[in-house]
């Protein structure tokens, strides 16, 4: 069960949200309504919750001031009557932006992503914080995967490619399947043998088993074509291409 916080300073639009999140999610727990900046940062700084159904304007000021103030790791799911605060959303928490009236399958919408990518089993936590404790610097040669309601495992030497998307980090295997999984790519880099994995990219962590073709690209960059295809174009900057190039020569 999730428990969330609604921020919104108007009271009709309050009740509308909290009328949809009892419809839509029945089991999800209302903890608080918060109408400014202060009541927002106040309450977050003495409780914590899953999610945050956050309007942009409020009474005394808009809620990107809440992230300047306190630390928020909170996913969020942003409402608003207005679009010209998009791009500064997603670089907050941001699950979703939703255009008021805000419609019900738009919610569920962004609800069902908030569980795809954060909602966790149990289970699935304990097994990840553990199998951290003990990893230390070895480098992983499986990754737990969750499928439906049962788990199994993808060999390391299966995985083409990782790639990040929508705040989600996605497993791509050699037979075109992927998997979401609970690691950023900060830490997936750690975890794996850097004679056969390479950071290409922002987004992206490559075997170089799955590299078709590497072509020059303008500015001085890479442009790197994988089997199987990778789903966003994958370039090399200009400062890393050196070391690229050093780790597809074995020289790195």
């Amino acid at each position: 069960m999730a428990k969330y916080l609604i921020v919104e300073d108007e009271r009709f639009a309050y009740e509308e949200m909290k009328r949809m999140m009892e419809k839509l999610r029945p089991d999800y727990q209302l903890l608080d309504w918060a109408k400014t900046v202060a009541q927002t940062v106040l309450f977050l700084k003495q409780k914590s919750v899953d999610l945050i159904l956050m309007d942009i304007r409020l009474a005394d000021g808009d809620c990107f001031e809440v992230f300047g103030q306190i630390s928020v790791v909170t996913p969020v799911i942003f409402t608003t009557a207005y679009d010209e605060h998009a791009i500064r959303a997603f670089k907050v928490n941001s699950i979703d932006y939703l255009l008021k009236p805000v419609e019900e399958t738009d919610l569920n919408a962004a609800l069902c992503k908030f569980e795809q990518i954060h909602m966790e089993q149990p289970t699935i936590r304990k097994y990840k914080k553990l199998e951290e404790a003990i990893m230390g610097n070895y480098k992983k040669n499986r990754f737990l995967i969750q499928k439906g309601d049962s788990y199994h495992y993808v060999e390391t030497s299966e995985i083409a490619f990782f790639y990040s998307e929508e705040k989600a980090v996605f497993l791509h295997t050699f037979s075109d399947k992927r998997y979401i999984v609970d690691y950023t790519l900060d830490q997936i880099e750690r975890m794996l043998d850097e004679r056969l994995f390479f950071r290409a990219s922002r987004n992206c962590i490559t075997n170089i088993r799955s590299i078709k073709k590497i072509s020059k690209y303008f500015n001085s960059r890479l442009k790197l074509s994988f089997q199987p295809d990778c789903p966003h174009e994958v370039l090399v900057s200009r400062i890393r291409v050196p070391d690229f190039l050093k780790w597809i020569d074995g020289t790195l």
